[in-house]
């Protein structure tokens, strides 16, 4: 396994850590896996046999039952791992029981503690952007969680880049707690993140943690063009990722395969070491209803491609450039750096 800072932070992640969305299957999850606590213990076994050491959940997952089935399938080897789970989206029909408010995130830290099993988390993300709630409760709620020693270190995730960037300066303004990392979706099929989320990430010293980085399993080599598996669903029914041109998005399963079969490895695996080879990611999340599928992606890491691989990649999933960016790049390329670089590739 391979270990890379988390940002500006001293802390090292592997490159690939376990997704536990799959665990618990309660109401809706049930569609994405129902992994029970036996379950959870061989795919973390498969995980620290690999090298894995941060395990990613969040409150939501399950209405808590992710965290509960992670915590006892940790029980006695809490201190091999890294624990990082999420606080933001609805967690009963109560006006306070979701959002970014001191009370919310005071309030559902402790029991992610509870049903984690544990003192601390390792990682603190918030999972989405709270429009109504000051910036300035939110850091510094999140700061006095830091101090007080129940939490390490801090992330965001899914926030647009105009909202990373006021956080940050509210952080700094106020000498709060930064953020270390930013959990993005990333992948082949969609890449929207180099637009803003990706050069911010490394102009601001955050690590990229990538969840969904098979696009919900889209980029496996399931999904080809003139076929669909038995158990699959029809692309117009996929909602997360939304498959925006499906006429792009075979064209790069084509690639993927095709490189596939040169390095002897999976279309998964490919997909995967694309992203590990892109700038600022610090680990990607994958999850997988069956260990044969976990075990795979695990293998990931064992893949290297070549520069054409990359190039060739970049050229046939590369997002359309929207304003202002098609103008910098008629008029101003000469003096890009490398945050803008994550956009602008000459493979592109």
């Amino acid at each position: 396994m391979e270990y890379r800072l988390l940002g500006r932070s001293g802390l090292r992640v592997s490159a690939l850590s376990l997704g536990t969305m799959t665990f618990g299957g309660k109401d809706v999850f049930g569609n994405v896996g129902s992994t029970d606590v036996a379950g959870a213990k061989r795919q973390i076994d498969m995980s620290l046999d690999a090298g894995v050491n941060l395990i990613d959940t969040a409150d939501m997952y399950s209405g808590g039952a992710s965290e509960e089935i992670l915590g006892q399938a940790l029980a006695g080897r809490r201190d091999k791992v890294l624990i990082s789970s999420k606080v933001r989206l609805p967690m009963g029909d109560g006006p306070n029981d979701e959002g970014l408010s001191r009370h919310h995130i005071l309030h559902q830290a402790e029991a992610s503690l509870r049903r984690l099993g544990t003192d601390h988390l390792d990682i603190y993300h918030v999972h989405q952007w709270d429009g109504l709630t000051p910036l300035e409760e939110t850091m510094h709620a999140l700061d006095s969680l830091v101090h007080s020693g129940k939490v390490r270190y801090l992330g965001v995730s899914n926030f647009s880049g105009w909202q990373l960037m006021k956080a940050l300066c509210t952080a700094d303004a106020h000498g709060y707690q930064r953020f270390v990392s930013n959990q993005i979706y990333y992948s082949l099929e969609c890449r929207d993140a180099e637009y803003e989320l990706v050069p911010a990430s490394l102009d601001q010293g955050l690590g990229i943690l990538v969840w969904s980085p098979l696009a919900g399993g889209l980029l496996t080599g399931k999904y080809r063009r003139d076929q669909q598996p038995a158990d699959g669903r029809h692309l117009t029914e996929w909602s997360e990722p939304p498959v925006r041109d499906e006429h792009k998005l075979y064209d790069t399963i084509d690639a993927i395969v095709d490189i596939a079969s040169v390095h002897g490895a999976s279309p998964a695996q490919i997909a995967l070491a694309y992203l590990l080879a892109k700038p600022g990611v610090a680990s990607l999340v994958v999850g997988a209803r069956k260990n044969e599928q976990l075990a795979d992606n695990l293998g990931a890491i064992n893949v290297h491609l070549t520069q054409e691989d990359i190039d060739r990649l970049d050229t046939v999933s590369a997002p359309h450039l929207i304003y202002p960016h098609w103008h910098q790049a008629n008029l101003v390329s000469s003096r890009f750096c490398e945050p803008d670089m994550a956009l602008h590739r000459p493979a592109r």
